[in-house]
């Protein structure tokens, strides 16, 4: 086990914000959570440590955690300072950013993120998930978890959890393996990406991706089938961590015109605009489920 006192982090509210579909709390409690990422996966439990700072648990060893999850959290990173930078005037986003403190953008895997995202299309949080985990059951290798000192969570049996697919594995499964998963016509995007991502040349295809500048990146991947210009900015957002990627969905549009209609203030947030509307897309989204 590996403990960490850290300021703006909470991951309820990062399993929340819409940008991450595998993590879950492994009780009604919600004292202790699942994040699963590619053929990682870990335990993880929290506890105020103060007014800004809590105490985080990971199941993993500190070897583990330095190599992957330091960086998957994105913990280097600065949040209080671009907290600090909003303009005090602007009441929605001093709002959301309240309301969200505690969002970290993630470094995700980019296979995963774009089917992910391909998967979000016209879709709810709760079906995305359950689709993503039913194609990960189906393909997916079975992975161990780390317990805690205190014992295994019941919850969790031996092979429970399960790594997300290669694409050769759901390119071996064929168009008609995805059904049941609850994908509808998403199927054809799917099993299209894991046709462009198998092989030799769909890793140089990805190794690509992760080179580009951010201008590079979103050209690229507006040219495959099914991907629109608000799915390749969560990619280029949550998987390349070009922080400067603004994705606007039906949520968004309603709040720029509702409270930025002369146009969102890019120049004052320049090279971080995207984690700002992170914290914007979930307010947008607790709001809805208060209403």
């Amino acid at each position: 086990m590996y403990e960490r006192i850290v300021t703006d982090f909470d991951i309820r509210t990062i399993m929340d914000s819409g940008q991450v579909f595998r993590i879950r709390p492994l009780s009604a409690a919600g004292e202790t959570f699942l994040a699963v990422a590619g053929n990682h996966a870990v335990l993880i439990r929290q506890k105020p440590e103060s007014e800004d700072r809590m105490r985080v648990a990971f199941s993993c060893q500190e070897e583990d955690f330095a190599d992957f999850w330091n960086s998957y959290f994105d913990l280097d990173r600065d949040y209080e300072a671009i907290r600090r930078s909003v303009d005090p005037a602007d009441v929605f986003l001093t709002s959301a950013i309240r309301c969200g403190y505690g969002i970290r953008i993630l470094r995700q895997d980019l296979w995963e993120t774009i089917i992910s995202f391909l998967v979000s299309q016209n879709n709810n949080i709760t079906r995305i998930r359950r689709s993503l985990e039913a194609l990960c059951e189906r393909y997916g290798e079975k992975i161990s978890v780390n317990a805690f000192p205190d014992g295994p969570d019941d919850s969790l049996t031996d092979g429970s959890v399960h790594a997300f697919p290669s694409p050769e594995a759901v390119l071996e499964g064929g168009l008609d393996g995805l059904d049941g998963l609850g994908l509808g016509y998403r199927d054809k995007y799917i099993f299209r990406m894991a046709q462009r991502c198998a092989g030799q040349e769909g890793r140089e295809w990805l190794d690509l991706l992760q080179k580009s500048s951010y201008e590079d990146a979103l050209a690229l991947l507006l040219k495959e089938y099914g991907i629109g210009k608000k799915v390749a900015d969560c990619i280029c957002l949550f998987a390349l961590h070009h922080v400067d990627a603004f994705p606007v969905d039906t949520h968004m549009k309603q709040i720029l015109a509702a409270f930025y209609p002369e146009g969102f203030p890019f120049s004052r947030y320049e090279g971080y605009a995207g984690i700002l509307q992170q914290y914007m897309f979930y307010y947008k989204l607790t709001q809805r489920r208060t209403s």
